[in-house]
């Protein structure tokens, strides 16, 4: 994968503005702190370059002076909302995010329950975390939140909600998904802080959109697309404009709150140095680290592209609406950007067409782009990717990685013993069968130990992929993408 963006400058940079912001507020801010805290894969495909746990790499940077407080709103406890990209609820997420903090070494300060009503499934969620010696707070549904600041900014407002007590400079304010409460926490605590005599000040950290590139740059517009489910709009901020006469990119939502968030800060400390746009809230100083911009473009581009086949599919699963599809085809016309435009989609479909057949397309680093069809045996996506393994090795395609002596008696314990309908191996299956058969043929084992070079590869299958072998792309760090096409008519393939 070709770099165009220098991780080293982006943390250096990031970390002197958030030290100078810190400053600015008399050593004491409350950093909102959006999008994914590990594995931000996005970013890293849309800024290659970008480590994927940069975010996590950049709080180490303030470990001896930050504390982490986590939002989570009560609604989505009850709800039992789940992360599409993980398939656990938001409070499993949540608790992972917690171990993972604190397997860093970084400190928790606790948990904020948000929109709390008295949700019984928030109850049980904050007694679980008490139990594990985790704090839990409360902050309750103000009325007229957040237009109405006169009653916002008081004793029944954010006065309402639980204090939360922090001993460090930084307070970095975060959560496992959005519309979580992060700002409204964030302002709570200046109201409980100002109160108390404290000087404290907010600021907002988001990598995108990235303010000071053009508003119809491809990583802008890949932003759009990566949020097109939440109707998000890059625009210029006219707060920055009207301000200081610079053109500055921002998003609606942020645009549309700043009058109120401005009046609630306003009305917290009159004598506070109040920001004068949403972008000055911002402390994302990803734009410093891009050093080719061909080649972030370009990378900004295939994801796009990527991001509508997801789009497309989810809109035939019936997961999002055609809203969506549309607004992501209208910003691939902006760019002049067409579906074919990636390589591995032809391959795939040429093949699927001859053999009548799944079949996947995998794109090497070096070019070359190898298939693998549904047998009897096993999936597409396992076939893939031993064909993919066996050309990373130079091994002879006619030549068997895997033994049938190891893998049919693992179909039959999945009709016999388990009694499954669909007993056809997937690919993490295969890939287990290819280790065990590893230990006592090197030519396997070779084969194996070639599979971290399909990172950063690109594929694509002529139809949706089951999610078990979606979810091993993943791990393997390749880029699938699929056709809007059902496997089969079963309503429950298995």
């Amino acid at each position: 994968m070709k770099i165009g963006f220098d991780n080293n400058i982006y943390v250096e940079k990031q970390t002197q503005k958030i030290k100078e912001r810190i400053r600015k507020f008399g050593n004491k801010l409350y950093l909102e702190f959006g999008g994914k805290l590990f594995d931000d894969y996005h970013a890293a495909r849309v800024l290659p370059g970008f480590d994927v746990n940069g975010k996590i790499r950049l709080l180490l940077e303030f470990k001896d002076m930050a504390e982490i407080v986590f939002c989570i709103n009560a609604n989505d406890i009850e709800k039992h909302k789940i992360r599409a990209d993980m398939g656990i609820t938001y409070d499993m997420d949540l608790m992972r995010l917690i171990d993972q903090m604190r397997k860093l070494g970084l400190m928790v300060n606790g948990v904020v329950v948000t929109q709390y009503t008295g949700q019984q499934a928030a109850d049980v969620f904050m007694n679980k975390l008490e139990s594990r010696n985790v704090r839990t707070y409360r902050h309750y549904v103000i009325p007229g939140y957040p237009a109405n600041a006169d009653f916002v900014v008081s004793d029944e407002g954010l006065g309402k909600n639980d204090y939360i007590e922090t001993t460090r400079p930084l307070v970095v304010v975060t959560a496992p998904g959005p519309c979580s409460g992060k700002l409204a926490t964030c302002l709570s605590q200046l109201y409980h802080e100002n109160k108390r005599g404290i000087k404290a000040g907010y600021a907002k950290f988001e990598t995108f959109p990235v303010w000071n590139l053009p508003l119809r740059h491809p990583v802008n517009l890949a932003y759009e697309a990566a949020t097109a489910d939440l109707k998000d709009v890059n625009m210029i901020d006219p707060f920055h404009l009207e301000a200081y006469g610079k053109l500055a990119v921002n998003y609606n939502r942020d645009v549309e709150v700043f009058p109120v968030v401005k009046a609630i800060l306003e009305k917290i400390d009159p004598d506070a140095d109040v920001y004068q746009s949403p972008t000055d809230m911002g402390v994302n100083m990803a734009g410093y680290g891009i050093f080719n911009d061909e080649i972030v473009r370009n990378a900004a581009e295939q994801e796009i592209i990527r991001r509508y086949y997801t789009i497309k599919c989810d809109c035939k699963q019936g997961l999002t609406d055609s809203d969506t599809l549309d607004k992501v085809t209208y910003i691939m016309k902006q760019l002049n950007l067409t579906p074919d435009m990636r390589t591995v989609v032809a391959p795939a479909l040429k093949k699927s067409e001859e053999k009548k057949v799944p079949v996947i397309a995998i794109e090497l680093e070096d070019g070359k782009i190898v298939t693998g069809k549904t047998t009897d045996i096993m999936t597409a996506g396992a076939s893939a990717l031993l064909n993919a393994l066996k050309k990373l090795s130079d091994i002879s395609d006619e030549l068997l990685l895997i033994s049938p002596v190891v893998l049919e008696p693992i179909v039959k314990l999945k009709k016999n013993a388990l009694h499954l309908q669909n007993t056809i191996l997937n690919a993490e299956e295969v890939l287990m069968a290819l280790s065990i058969c590893a230990v006592t043929n090197p030519m396997a084992e070779t084969a194996l130990s070639a599979i971290e070079k399909l990172k950063n590869t690109e594929a694509h299958s002529s139809v949706i992929v089951h999610l078990d072998d979606a979810k091993v792309y993943k791990r393997l760090g390749i880029n699938l993408t699929c056709e809007a096409e059902f496997i089969s008519d079963d309503l429950f393939p298995g």
